[in-house]
């Protein structure tokens, strides 16, 4: 499918073109990052914002771009608030995360609304994107290929513990284009890496370790918040969160 994107935005109302089949916002607030993928059969929505509201505006957008076309398949990257919590907007959409994401999306949902009420978040809008939280029905132990058809692949790679317990990394891989890594929060551009209570610092650099493995020297790394990245910076900032944490 031909697709033309409006536009780098940081309001959550443009897309910055990646590839011909591959875009993405940066929302506000938190400057999340929201991937589009758009092959001839389905498009994937990588992370879906910090609220149902903003959810649905990514939604709107994603359709609007897709001529009547729906998205099919959501990817969620790690289990984060300002990540997940607008899931309930893609009705219908198949979803995926990490194993084991499930579980925070269901037991640890209390939690996930304290952490965003903690961090600034509407109190309202946040207890209804935690009652309407969407648990993955697709759940990725090691890795699983999407086929979106037009010759446009999307792998999705368990790269975790990291940055959380359960960190989803998404390769596209799509003809006449470099290859693109969305690498959730395990990497971020406009600030230092956040590493919070279930962060996994002692398995982070080798997350990252296989995220350069996974997208190589020329590939473009579309981090969790902040600008699009290449493989130097993945790899500097793996040895600086090598020397936050001593760790090899």
């Amino acid at each position: 499918m031909n697709v033309t994107w409006e536009g780098p935005g940081r309001d959550g109302t443009g897309w910055e073109e990646l590839s011909p089949y591959a875009g993405r916002c940066r929302l506000p607030g938190w400057d999340c990052t929201a991937g589009l993928v758009v092959g001839e059969d389905a498009a994937l929505m990588i992370d879906a914002g910090s609220s149902v509201r903003e959810g649905a505006r990514l939604r709107t957008r994603a359709h609007g771009l897709l001529g009547g076309g729906r998205v099919t398949h959501l990817a969620l990257t790690h289990p984060h608030f300002d990540h997940v919590f607008g899931a309930a907007a893609f009705a219908g959409a198949e979803v995926f995360a990490a194993v084991g994401a499930e579980l925070v999306l269901g037991e640890g949902r209390e939690e996930l609304l304290a952490d965003a009420v903690r961090n600034g978040a509407n109190p309202g809008e946040a207890a209804e994107a935690a009652d309407l939280l969407v648990r993955p029905r697709h759940l990725v132990s090691g890795e699983w290929t999407l086929d979106l058809g037009g010759g446009l692949q999307v792998l999705l790679a368990n790269v975790g513990p990291g940055h959380t317990g359960h960190d989803l990394a998404v390769l596209v891989t799509g003809p006449g284009s470099p290859e693109i890594v969305f690498c959730g929060d395990l990497v971020e551009e406009s600030g230092e890496p956040q590493a919070g209570p279930d962060a996994v610092p002692s398995r982070w650099p080798a997350a990252l370790d296989r995220l350069l493995a996974l997208g190589g020297e020329d590939a473009l790394y579309v981090p969790g918040h902040g600008a699009v990245v290449d493989a130097a910076f993945v790899r500097a900032q793996r040895e600086a969160l090598a020397r936050r944490f001593d760790v090899p």
